[in-house]
């Protein structure tokens, strides 16, 4: 069996009316949005990303179940009133129920939370329980800087700012996936900004004492943990430097990382240094990395083949990576 956990949503062009409608109005007099099953079901046969429809896509490269979540890039956390931002992320956690309803075989949930730096982490996590409660939804996604690069500059996720997050997430047994969304900086795109503040991300929670004040804390690093299984050497020596502290790696396993990772060479070193016991299949297929390499003619995110080509993987690993490290992270009874 394979099982995505990284992946998001098809929409209907309706989603992104009603986002411009709240913007233009600041979210006065807009209430929930109304999708219909047919406009759901319509987009989800519709050809995406250069390839063919989001659900042809998943068949064609052998996707067992996929666990979607709204676009993060749309999110708009930094958006002001608070209303627009919670009002846009009920809609997309709406639409994101009624998918996995009308498609229960290919689809679980995964909420977004209204992270509005206007009010308190105590009010995001109201979405969430909602979200697992009424819906069933699996886990979050965790965008760690709603500012999106404008200031003030956000607590680290190693602060207590971030704690009745935390302390949700154990309360209800769900896990986050770490996944920065807008990025308002002029000198680079979201995407680079994704990477970026990943790699934050694990650095704090790898150096920080999170998992000793929340030991069932589940915590995924999307896109392999950022740059960090590149640069590992440097936070490797660094530590080395502190007598009496525990190693980097120790610290770095105590996370879960997606293999949302288009090439064979990166796919094993995130192995190698977070091991199969923390990693998880992950593509966004259809999405960032559906485009085909033009020496290959290959799709590049279909990367269960380059997996299964990784020799010093076994047959256990592999297992692992492509569906029982996410039964066991995310409570799935498959």
């Amino acid at each position: 069996m394979i099982i995505d956990i990284h992946a998001h949503f098809t929409a209907p062009e309706a989603l992104y009316a009603y986002k411009a409608n709240l913007l233009a109005s600041r979210g006065w007099g807009r209430g929930r949005l109304k999708l219909s099953d047919e406009a759901i079901v319509a987009a989800l046969h519709q050809p995406v990303h250069g390839g063919t429809s989001h659900l042809q896509q998943l068949e064609e490269v052998g996707t067992d179940m996929q666990i979607i979540s709204p676009r993060p890039y749309q999110l708009m956390h930094s958006e002001k009133p608070e209303i627009v931002v919670r009002r846009y992320t009920e809609a997309c956690n709406d639409l994101t129920a009624a998918q996995c309803r009308l498609f229960p075989k290919n689809f679980l949930g995964m909420a977004s939370l209204p992270q509005s730096m206007d009010v308190s982490p105590k009010a995001w996590v109201e979405e969430l329980e909602r979200c697992v409660k009424e819906y069933g939804f699996v886990g979050c996604l965790l965008n760690t800087d709603p500012n999106e690069n404008t200031a003030p500059e956000p607590p680290g996720l190693s602060s207590e700012f971030w704690y009745p997050v935390y302390e949700k997430l154990c309360a209800l047994d769900v896990p986050a996936l770490i996944h920065g969304a807008g990025c308002r900086a002029s000198r680079y795109s979201y995407t680079l900004n994704f990477i970026l503040e990943e790699s934050i991300a694990v650095f704090q929670l790898a150096e920080s004492r999170v998992f000793k004040d929340f030991p069932k804390l589940k915590i995924i690093i999307s896109h392999g943990g950022g740059a960090i299984p590149y640069q590992i050497g440097r936070f490797l020596a660094g530590r080395s430097k502190r007598e009496g502290s525990e190693s980097f790696l120790d610290g770095l396993r105590k996370l879960y990382f997606d293999s949302s990772l288009y090439t064979k060479d990166a796919l094993e070193m995130l192995f190698r240094w977070a091991t199969p016991e923390r990693c998880m299949f992950g593509t966004e297929r259809p999405g960032a990395g559906t485009a085909k390499d033009p020496e290959t003619g290959k799709w590049m995110d279909d990367t269960a083949p380059l997996i299964e080509s990784i020799s010093w993987l076994s047959a256990a690993d592999k297992k692992k990576i492509f569906s029982e490290n996410a039964k066991q992270v995310f409570n799935l009874k498959l």
